[in-house]
């Protein structure tokens, strides 16, 4: 009986040490990386987007953010129907990255050159989620 005791006198003294030492350790914030699909031509929905990108900047500093548009989505990146270029500029000043489908600018005969300057293109908007779905990105559809 009192090896017993002693066993497990020991057994607590071990778990406390050893919750003792990851209580002393600071755990790093996970890094969240997320991929929207931006598929709405209303500019009510651009307008969220811009304020939903803003929060989690401020909520989550570091997160990776990309947004890709495509179909009538594509809208919110060309200049002369995008009501957000000021916003959107600023987001991706502060590392946001906006996307526009080269498919959906060819059927739309949009080229390079009307689009905002702070975005890249894609050769297919859809692909590109699925590509950053396959590295570990959350998946936010944009609008309603």
């Amino acid at each position: 009986m009192r090896i017993f005791i002693i066993f497990i006198f020991g057994i607590l003294l071990s778990v406390g040490s050893l919750s003792a030492q990851s209580k002393g350790k600071p755990t790093k914030a996970k890094t969240h990386k997320i991929v929207f699909q931006m598929v709405s031509k209303d500019t009510t929905d651009h307008n969220a987007l811009m304020r939903q990108l803003s929060n989690i900047q401020k909520l989550a500093p570091g997160t990776k953010l990309e947004v890709v548009c495509h179909g009538p989505g594509l809208s919110i990146l060309v200049k002369e129907k995008s009501l957000v270029q000021d916003k959107l500029a600023a987001l991706a000043a502060q590392k946001v990255d906006f996307v526009a489908c080269e498919f959906t600018m060819s059927q739309k005969k949009i080229t390079r050159e009307q689009l905002v300057d702070n975005c890249r293109t894609v050769p297919g908007g859809i692909l590109e989620i699925v590509d950053k779905q396959d590295k570990g990105w959350s998946y936010i559809k944009s609008g309603y």
